[in-house]
């Protein structure tokens, strides 16, 4: 039975019956009903005569349905779909009934401000969700233009991907907002946004005309709404995009609306733009902070053109969207008129790092991935599909020149606008740009899974020079590509006490060995780094001298991002089991405190706790975590006061500490310059938590201090984190069983459950998983359930026990792909931990 689920297969076929030409959708979110929501669709489409299909809807409950004005029979209504047959070459479709509100941020979410008990509702399309809003053809080549009519309260704002017009009043109390139709997109990128939120608008002027901004918040976040911040980087991102593309904005007017309790970063609705309401911040916030909002506000405008202009023809090439999204977001903000002028530093210290360990897990797939149905879809928006897509994007400008790349970008965008494309169909205009073959390129870069190492290989002569100098390449067993890069090699030594870049050169790497004439006769440096600058996608290693370099100097190194390569590497090696959990917490500690790149300072300090906790050899754990605690208190103390390293080693040490007494003195504020605001003082608290020493009592307290949607969400942390068995049960229940706890509170819960240190106390959950991962995403679906898989991993039980029992549960589950998936990521990083630890050999 096909569920929810829908094959590629069922939507080709589909498409070759049905064409929609336009959507008229009336929603009535007036009712008296916090369950569910009138909905009426008409769908007005070409077909094939004669032949039958179906339209898809989710939890509907149809009151009726008629096909060109005869009764439709509405109990065969089942499995999410309507069947429809006896098809004319012109059709008109009404379905008549209503949907679900939801709890789990799919479809059109409704939450109540727990603060001030205000109603805010908002849609979530991608990937299938739309069905669950209007009757729908839910496929990504079947665009329309939709017309919707929304009656709600009079009071509340109305938003879509259509200009808001002047509402109608139906009733008292109660009015009616008639949109103007859309240009021709997709149905996952029609939006809704209602309630009663506040708005902020400008006007971006460009080249193109004038752009109708909006910003938009809870009432209850008034206070804290940086709108200026917001439009600015808006208008950068317009000026930039628009000039590069040579095409101004193709939908009219661009809000962006911070919605609660949403499980995305942000979605590119058409005009209609959703966030994460957590980036509009309540507290203080380190830099990187503001530079990963500005990057997804790039990131999303970037879609206006690569996924909502021009769409995928199905979600094989999902990537066309994220990929090119997340590459052009980053060059937007090193390229254009931004305050973040070092992002690619960002990218590589976080971003990338995501795509290696992904692209490493034994599920890693293609950038251009076999999207075979959309539970594979779904299971795919990962760090391949976003970051080593925007790094192969990288290296495909390097390769083919950054003028000619973009000018196969504008013709693209000219020839397809308002329509639906393939891989090739880029690749013919890039092609013709650039006059390179890309056939080749696609099928190393975007067709194969996997991540190189490039590691060099040289002799010496007497004097210390390079007599031989070559580079080589390698792949694993399992996926042997061997590609082409372009790299740049670096070269650094000692000048006025700092690391600098002495020389650079840059060259194609092919096949497994790539000989370097050009530094046969050139003293060794210091350091030679590969893949300088980045350019590339591979895992890079260091000689001899230059890791001895790393390990006594990478705090003089100048340049931020061969910085982050450095730390890149180490991290690697150090998943690799090459790099000692020991040497990596050392090289850690002598150079976060003065490390500039924020991003790169929280993803260290994350980085070097799972060393101590995962990696390091469990006779060797006691000694290093204290060393790793000990050294980040000293380096919390010893942080410029009020600066960002000091609010991020708070963090880092709330992680850390063993000590209540310590953690309890930072709450007090003993700290000079630490401001210990809502969510610091959350942080804190949920490190008391963790070691027993704060109780319900305690937790309720500062709930009653900030019973905010976020105090409610960090205080389920706080008791899920608790080395109690009753807490651990009740959190088992709440995130695996419980339908009505609202999504981000489910994964708060989740991210909450597995603890360092507390194996004996989660000892019971690790056949209980194995048990709840058979049947959770075929029960609650693939979102609650990946949370679940994900999160709920015995991971603090780091055992060779642990190992078989899950390796007995993946030779015997008759569970779906999508659940084995997780399971099978679970069990790498369980493997790779123990072989770092040298108890098993992967």
């Amino acid at each position: 039975m096909p569920g929810t689920n829908l094959t590629r297969a069922e939507a080709v076929e589909r498409a070759t019956v049905v064409t929609p030409s336009t959507y008229e959708v009336w929603l009535d979110l007036s009712v008296d009903s916090t369950e569910r929501f009138g909905s009426t669709t008409v769908i007005r489409f070409q077909a094939t005569p004669g032949a039958s299909t179906f339209v898809d809807l989710v939890d509907g409950e149809i009151s009726s349905a008629t096909l060109n004005g005869e009764p439709v029979d509405v109990s065969a209504y089942a499995d999410s779909r309507l069947p429809i047959s006896g098809l004319r070459e012109q059709n008109e479709l009404r379905i008549e009934g209503t949907c679900a509100y939801s709890r789990s941020g799919e479809g059109l979410h409704r939450f109540v401000d727990p603060v001030d008990e205000r109603v805010y509702l908002y849609t979530q399309f991608e990937v299938p969700d739309a069905r669950r809003v209007f009757a729908t053809f839910e496929q990504p080549d079947l665009k329309a233009e939709f017309t919707f009519h929304v009656t709600a309260p009079a009071h509340w704002a109305v938003v879509s991907n259509s200009p808001t017009p002047a509402p109608e009043d139906t009733a008292p109390g109660v009015a009616t907002w008639h949109f103007a139709p859309t240009k021709r997109m997709s149905t996952y990128i029609t939006a809704l946004v209602a309630g009663e939120y506040v708005e902020v608008r400008d006007v971006y002027a460009g080249e193109y005309g004038e752009i109708p901004l909006g910003v938009f918040c809870r009432q209850s976040l008034r206070e804290h709404l940086d709108a200026d911040d917001i439009f600015e980087i808006t208008k950068q991102g317009f000026a930039f995009f628009e000039g590069k593309f040579q095409m101004g904005y193709p939908f009219g007017k661009y809000d962006q609306l911070f919605v609660p309790e949403y499980n995305m970063g942000a979605m590119e609705n058409a005009g209609c733009v959703t966030f994460r309401d957590e980036m509009i911040f309540r507290s203080r916030q380190t830099v990187s902070a503001y530079e990963s909002r500005a990057n997804t506000i790039l990131h999303e405008m970037a879609h206006m053109w690569f996924g909502d202009l021009v769409t995928m023809k199905w979600w094989d090439d999902l990537w066309l969207n994220e990929s090119f999204a997340e590459f052009a977001a980053t060059y937007a903000l090193v390229n254009g008129d931004t305050r973040f002028p070092d992002a690619w530093t960002t990218f590589t210290a976080a971003r990338k790092n995501w795509a290696y360990r992904q692209d490493q897990l034994p599920s890693t797939h293609p950038i251009a991935a076999d999207n075979y149905d959309l539970h594979a879809v779904e299971a795919n928006f990962d760090g391949i599909t976003y970051a080593k897509g925007a790094s192969s994007l990288k290296q495909l400008v390097a390769w083919v020149g950054e003028d000619d790349f973009f000018t196969g970008l504008r013709a693209y965008f000219a020839k397809h606008a308002y329509g639906n494309t393939t891989l090739e169909d880029l690749l013919v205009e890039l092609e013709a740009a650039s006059g390179r073959e890309l056939g080749s390129w696609a099928k190393e870069w975007l067709q194969t899974s996997g991540v190189n190492t490039l590691r060099p290989s040289f002799e010496l002569d007497a004097d210390g020079a390079y007599s031989s100098f070559a580079i080589e390449q390698s792949a694993i067993e399992a996926f042997p590509t061997i590609r082409r890069h372009r790299i740049a090699v670096g070269l650094y030594d000692e000048v006025d006490g700092r690391l600098q870049r002495t020389d650079r050169l840059e060259l194609d790497v092919e096949g497994e060995r790539t000989e370097v004439p050009q530094l046969v006769g050139r003293p060794q440096p210091a350091l030679l780094l590969l893949n300088d600058d980045d350019l590339t996608y591979a895992k890079i290693r260091l000689d001899e001298r230059s890791s001895a370099t790393l390990i006594e100097s990478i705090a003089t190194i100048a340049d931020p991002l061969a910085r982050a390569l450095c730390w890149g590497s180490a991290w690697d090696m150090t998943r690799d089991g090459e790099l000692s959990a020991d040497a990596f917490v050392s090289l850690v500690l002598s150079g976060v405190g003065s490390e500039s790149d924020l991003t790169a300072v929280g993803s260290l300090l994350r980085q070097a706790g799972t060393a101590v906790h995962l990696y390091a050899h469990p006779d060797a754990r006691p000694e290093l975590a204290a060393r790793w605690e000990a050294g980040v208190l000293a380096l919390l103390q010893a942080a410029e006061p009020g600066g960002d390293h000091q609010l991020a080693l708070a963090r880092a040490y709330a992680s850390a500490s063993s000590d209540p007494q310590q953690v309890r003195s930072l709450l007090d504020g003993a700290l000079p310059g630490l401001a210990v605001d809502a969510d610091l003082r959350w942080t804190l608290t949920i490190a008391l938590a963790r070691l027993g020493a704060a109780d319900e009592a305690a937790i309720a307290s500062e709930l009653e201090a900030d019973p905010t949607i976020s105090g409610q969400e960090h205080a389920a942390a706080a008791r899920t984190i608790r080395p109690d068995a009753a807490a651990k049960a009740e959190a088992w229940r709440q995130v695996t069983q419980d339908p009505s706890v609202p999504n981000e509170t489910r994964r708060s819960i989740a991210g909450a459950f597995q603890v360092p240190g507390q194996a004996d106390v989660l000892d019971p959950f690790v056949d209980q998983y194995l048990q709840m991962a058979e049947t959770i995403i075929e029960e609650q679906g693939v979102w609650i359930g990946q949370v679940a898989l994900i999160h709920l991993f015995p991971l603090a039980n780091p055992s060779v026990e642990t190992l078989a029992k899950v390796d007995e549960w993946l030779a015997g589950t008759q569970a779906g792909a999508a659940s084995r998936r997780y399971v099978l990521e679970g069990r790498d990083d369980l493997a790779r931990a123990l072989h770092a630890q040298g108890v098993l050999d992967r």
